[in-house]
């Protein structure tokens, strides 16, 4: 694992500690989850429209629907 260095306001620096340690992990491991997230949303996003673009034309509800339904979540 490499180490680089950040810069940042010292009280917002305390502050995500102190949040990180009320959660119990710290500081470090919630970056390395975030530059984790960070580098995947666009496979993620990718992915996603791959997905979509393969179920296109192959789900048939047999009626067309309200906007009610189509917009229901």
């Amino acid at each position: 694992m490499r180490n680089i260095t950040l810069s940042a306001d010292g009280a917002l620096i305390e502050a995500a500690r102190q949040k990180a340690a009320s959660e119990h992990t710290t500081l470090n491991e919630q970056f390395r989850l975030w530059l984790a997230d960070y580098v995947g949303r666009k496979r993620r996003a990718a992915e996603a429209v791959r997905v979509m673009r393969e179920l296109q034309g192959r789900l048939h509800v047999g009626r067309k629907l309200t906007r009610e339904e189509t917009n229901e979540r």
